[in-house]
C-alpha cells in the first residue's frame, strides 16, 4: 500500500498531467481558429474579426507559455533556485498581461481610425467564422476551467480564452446587425469594445501577478486570521515578525517567530508540528520557517518593518 506521501506525490503529479494534456489540446485548437479568423479577417474587412484574432494570437501566446511554466515548474531545485522553477508562472502571467496592454492599445487605436470611414464588411463570411471562433473558444474554456480556480498559470489563460469568447459573441452580435442594416460602423464599434474588454483582463492580471512579486500576502489569506491561528496554538504566548507569500498558485509560504517561554526542545518540537499543521488545513501554506524562542529576539511587532540597507 503507498504510503501518504506517496499518494499525495502521485495525486500532484496526475492533476499537473491533466493540465498540460489540456493545455496542448487548448493550444492546437487555437492555433486553428487564429488561422481561421485572420484569413476570414482580411477577406471580409472586418476589424471586429480581426480584433479577435489579435486576441486570439494572445491566446495563443499564453497557452503556449503556460505549458511552458508547468514543464518548468517540474525541473528539480538547485544550489542557485532553491525554490525551482515554480515562479516561472508568475513571469508568464506577467508577460501576458503586457501583452494584451500593447494589443488593446492597437486595437483602440485602429478602431478610432475606421469609425470616420468604416469599410464594407462581407458579412456572411464574417458571420461563418465568428461563429467557429465561438465554438473552439467555449470548448477551451470548459477544458481549462477545473484548474482555472486554484493555478495561476492556467488562470491567466483561462481569462485569455474567456474574454476571447465574450470578443466572439460580440463579432457574431456585430455580423446579426450587419446583415439586414448595412450599418458597417457597427464593425469598429464592436472592436473598440473588444478592446476595452482586452485592457481590463490585462490590468487585472498585472495586478495580481504584482502583488505576487512584491511578495504581498496572498490574496484570500487574512494576515490577522493567521496571526490568531498560531497565536492559539498551546505553548504559544506570543508572536511577531510574521511574513506571509506566495511563491506560486500551489506554494504559499511562511515566516514567523514564536514565543514560547522556558521550554524543553521536544515541547519546542511539538510546538512547531502543531503550527504546521494549522497552517496546512486551515491557509493552504506548506512552506514554513518558524523560529521557536524563550522571548522575543529583537521585536514584539506582528509585521516587523524590514529596513532597506543601501
Amino acid at each position: 500500500m503507498a504510503s501518504c506521501g506517496e499518494a499525495n506525490r502521485h495525486g500532484t503529479r496526475d492533476r499537473a498531467d491533466t493540465r498540460r494534456r489540456r493545455l496542448v489540446f487548448a493550444v492546437v485548437l487555437t492555433s486553428a481558429v487564429l488561422a481561421a479568423e485572420v484569413v476570414g479577417g482580411i477577406w471580409a474587412h472586418s476589424l471586429a474579426l480581426l480584433s479577435d484574432a489579435a486576441h486570439v494570437f494572445t491566446d495563443l501566446v499564453s497557452l503556449a507559455l503556460s505549458l511552458g511554466a508547468i514543464v518548468l515548474a517540474t525541473r528539480p531545485v538547485t544550489k542557485e533556485r532553491t525554490f525551482g522553477w515554480h515562479r516561472a508562472e508568475v513571469l508568464v502571467a506577467l508577460m501576458n498581461g503586457l501583452l494584451l496592454l500593447v494589443v488593446a492599445g492597437g486595437l483602440l487605436r485602429e478602431a478610432y481610425l475606421r469609425l470616420e470611414n468604416p469599410p464594407e464588411v462581407r458579412v456572411t463570411g464574417m458571420l461563418a467564422v465568428a461563429v467557429a471562433g465561438l465554438i473552439a473558444n467555449g470548448v477551451i474554456a470548459l477544458r481549462l476551467r477545473e484548474h482555472a480556480h486554484d493555478d495561476l498559470n492556467v488562470r491567466s489563460a483561462y481569462l485569455h480564452v474567456l474574454a476571447d469568447l465574450g470578443a466572439s459573441v460580440g463579432v457574431v452580435v456585430a455580423a446579426g446587425i450587419m446583415v439586414p442594416t448595412k450599418w458597417y460602423i457597427v464593425d469598429p464599434i464592436m472592436g473598440m469594445a473588444i478592446a476595452v474588454a482586452v485592457l481590463f483582463g490585462s490590468l487585472r492580471l498585472l495586478r495580481e501577478t504584482i502583488h505576487i512579486l512584491l511578495e504581498g500576502v496572498p490574496r484570500g489569506v487574512e494576515l490577522s486570521a493567521v496571526a490568531e491561528a498560531v497565536r492559539s496554538t498551546p505553548g504559544v504566548e506570543d508572536i511577531h515578525d510574521l511574513h506571509i507569500w506566495t511563491i506560486c498558485s500551489h506554494i504559499l509560504a511562511l515566516s514567523v517567530h514564536v514565543t514560547v517561554g522556558e521550554r524543553s526542545a521536544e515541547e519546542r518540537d511539538d510546538i512547531v508540528r502543531a503550527i504546521n499543521g494549522t497552517l496546512s488545513s486551515r491557509f493552504g501554506i506548506s512552506e514554513t520557517t518558524i523560529q521557536a524562542e524563550r522571548e522575543p529576539c529583537r521585536t514584539d511587532e506582528l509585521v516587523h518593518v524590514v529596513p532597506h540597507r543601501e
